[in-house]
Formats: C-alpha cells, structure tokens, sequence
C-alpha cells in the first residue's frame, strides 16, 4: 500500500464514511455491484485501485469490492472521486 493510502488513512476515510455519509455507501453497493436486496452497506478499507464494502444480505455479510476508474493518487483524489461517484449516478 502506497504511503497516500496506509491503514490510518483507510481507517479515517472509512470511519467518516460509515458515520457519516452511510447511505452513500449504499449507494455505492447498490450501484456500482451485482448485489441486491441489500439492507446496509458498510466500508472496511480503501485503497489506490478500489473500495472494500460489506453489504448485509439477508442476515449475511456479504464482501463487495468496487474498483475505481483510476489509481488514486492520495486521500484528497479518494474524496473525490467517492464523491463523482454518486454525481455521475443522480446525472
């Protein structure tokens, strides 16, 4: 993992996107996977080339990998990109 990307800063974006914008990654599984009929998601890790989620189906917690379009390059291209992701979808 690059230094833009160590654990602390997986851990941050991860820990601020389940507290505070859960339904967008929701959205994400929802989106952006072949999962359906999922109640909650969840973010466990973020990395250059993608996210890892957890979607509850079911009862069961069921791991989601969402690949970006591009390598991002640190934390702040991660915000970024987190957010085009939902622009794109409500365009």
């Amino acid at each position: 993992m690059s230094d833009e990307f160590k654990k602390e800063v997986s851990d941050r974006i991860c820990n601020h996107m389940n507290k505070d914008h859960a339904d967008a990654v929701a959205q994400y599984v929802t989106i952006f996977s072949d999962i359906e009929n999922h109640t909650s998601a969840k973010m466990l890790a973020i990395d250059p080339e993608g996210m890892d989620l957890q979607a509850q189906v079911n009862g069961e917690d069921v791991p989601v990998r969402i690949k970006f379009d591009h390598t991002l390059a640190d934390a702040k291209d991660a915000h970024t990109t987190l957010v085009e992701m939902l622009k794109k979808v409500s365009e």
